[in-house]
């Protein structure tokens, strides 16, 4: 009815059916036609048609002047919405864990808010898993595998999981020769990193380690710098440990038994369209991550 609505409009300031059938581009016969249909469920004559004039009927003349403006004020709200939608501007509320934007996302952050100056980023980092429609967020940026089927995702890459431990510990304790051995060596466990599977490189013998851990903490970045203090040996996504194991502050321990590799996603509300200002940040960190070494199928130096 909206439809037959705003062409009654176009007849009147028109000021004949062909006219508005010009303007419109449809078929003076349709024009006629969805004009009767109006008229029928509105139970009244809107028009005075002869061979060669028209005018609107009182109630087509009320009928008119009550909607025209309904009309422009919904087409004016409809551009701003498409506008809204289209152009990469307004703000973006956007969830994702302290210790990947601590350790590797800050800088894709700061160059997509330098690419896009008339878009607002409101960053809430934590390491609990949120609930996004209850937060009214537009993204989130999760790490592991995501099961929540309301939710649409984005593999963005992923990365190598590495134990390590400092040389300090190892010149105490001893290097663990196979994971059996790990049993007998002071362990930290940062979440969700709590079960170890590790592989034996001679064999693939898979073995599954539930440590009971020195140190448990919910923050990577706690339990690296426990880690470099000599406290024990760390699962820890290499991402995250990177610069320790360059600065030769930690080392790897058995090296080449651990084949996890942890994803990180780009996960949206199904029950949301996503604005363009939404979609730029997306592709603004897909293209961040695939050019980043340490997110590569197979990193190309060890560091």
């Amino acid at each position: 009815m909206l439809d037959d609505l705003a062409l009654f409009v176009a007849i009147v300031e028109a000021g004949s059916l062909n006219a508005a059938a010009d303007k419109e581009g449809v078929p003076a016969a349709t024009v006629t036609r969805r004009l009767q249909k109006l008229e029928r469920q509105l139970g009244c004559k809107l028009l005075h048609r002869s061979a060669r004039r028209m005018l609107p009927t009182a109630e087509g003349m009320q009928y008119y002047e009550q909607c025209r403006p309904l009309l422009q004020a919904l087409k004016q709200s409809t551009q701003t919405l498409d506008a809204t939608l289209r152009d990469i501007a307004g703000s973006i509320r956007m969830l994702a864990p302290i210790n990947l934007v601590s350790a590797f996302l800050t800088p894709a952050l700061v160059s997509f808010i330098e690419q896009y100056p008339a878009v607002r980023l409101e960053l809430d980092v934590s390491n609990d898993l949120q609930d996004m429609i209850g937060t009214g967020a537009d993204l989130a940026i999760r790490a592991g595998p995501q099961e929540d089927s309301a939710l649409t995702q984005k593999r963005l890459g992923d990365g190598a999981v590495e134990l390590v431990a400092a040389p300090s510990y190892l010149a105490h304790r001893g290097h663990p020769q196979s994971a059996a051995e790990l049993q007998s060596h002071a362990l930290l466990v940062a979440e969700p990193l709590s079960r170890w599977q590790l592989h034996d490189p001679l064999d693939d013998a898979l073995t599954i380690v539930q440590p009971e851990p020195r140190l448990r903490v919910n923050e990577m970045r706690v339990a690296i710098n426990a880690a470099e203090a000599g406290l024990g040996i760390l699962m820890c996504p290499l991402i995250q440990c990177h610069e320790a194991l360059a600065r030769g502050t930690l080392v790897r321990v058995l090296d080449g038994w651990v084949r996890l590799r942890r994803p990180i996603y780009a996960v949206w509300s199904q029950q949301r369209y996503l604005p363009a200002r939404v979609r730029a940040l997306v592709d603004h960190l897909a293209q961040y991550c695939a050019a980043h070494e340490l997110l590569a199928e197979k990193q190309k130096h060890r560091v």
